[in-house]
């Protein structure tokens, strides 16, 4: 991408009639660039209605990123759970790419009181047999590991950019929310948000920051982490310099607002960018 576009978590709230090909409308009413496809609960759009999906977003000139289930453990126990896991995201981008979608994300997996390092092997195994599989079926869009806001979640920015610098087709979503709140309040200035700037460049080149899925939002957040999402203005997320260190450092990409209010803030974020 040459710019960063600006869009939302799903189908926008002022949306009349809400279904995906309505939200791609409204989205573009609103003078925003992106929208992100919600299969948070389930994989709501099929295969049938996929190329009708991709029509819609051509014409208005929306980029589609996809967010896959929440129930991914891709560090799971039991064997049933593992694989769940895997389909649900290879699901998620099967449909995403029949969309015309650029990437899909995902949290990939919990700790469950492990070793670290050896949670790192197995979920960076598993996200390559994902990889593998999408190319051998033709699925050409980004995959994107999240990073996540609690502790006991895996896993902070430097694994997932590591085992992106290990894995072609594969490039973190940072969310900016997530990162201050499992730090409990840190990852907030802007020296921090030129160090992850830095980072990304450092391990993944120009390309790194060329390419980027971003979550932002407000975070309500404990010592533990995230507890939950709020509108910008009403957390303590200094959004404003955020942004000033994503044009300093002129990224590309998208922006996805998954604040509560999720047009608001991605207007909010859009209009301050264009003023910087």
């Amino acid at each position: 991408m040459k710019k960063l576009l600006f869009g939302t978590a799903g189908i926008p709230i002022s949306t009349l009639n809400r279904t995906t090909l309505n939200g791609i409308k409204r989205v573009k009413e609103l003078n925003l660039s992106a929208m992100e496809l919600e299969f948070v609960r389930s994989i709501n759009i099929t295969k049938e209605k996929a190329p009708e999906v991709k029509k819609t977003a051509k014409k208005h000139n929306i980029v589609l990123t996809s967010h896959a289930p929440y129930f991914i453990n891709l560090n799971a126990i039991e064997k049933h759970k593992l694989h769940a896991s895997i389909n649900r995201i290879l699901n998620s981008a099967k449909i995403t790419h029949l969309c015309g979608g650029y990437s899909t994300t995902f949290h990939a997996g919990f700790y469950l009181k492990q070793d670290p390092e050896k949670v790192y092997e197995k979920i960076k195994k598993q996200i390559q047999h994902i990889r593998k599989t999408m190319d051998e079926q033709g699925i050409d869009i980004w995959l994107r590991p999240e990073t996540t806001g609690k502790q006991t979640q895996f896993s902070g920015l430097k694994d997932l950019l590591n085992i992106s610098q290990e894995t072609q087709g594969v490039m973190p979503c940072i969310d900016f929310a997530h990162m201050h709140a499992r730090t409990a309040g840190k990852n907030n200035t802007t020296p921090e948000f030129q160090a992850m700037m830095n980072q990304v460049e450092k391990i993944l080149g120009k390309e790194g920051l060329k390419n980027m899925h971003i979550h932002m939002s407000g975070i309500h957040y404990t010592e533990k982490g995230e507890r939950h999402h709020l509108p910008l203005k009403e957390s303590d997320m200094n959004y404003k310099d955020l942004l000033k260190v994503l044009k300093e450092f002129k990224i590309a990409g998208v922006v996805i607002s998954e604040s509560p209010i999720i047009e608001k803030d991605a207007l909010l974020m859009n209009k301050y960018y264009n003023k910087i």
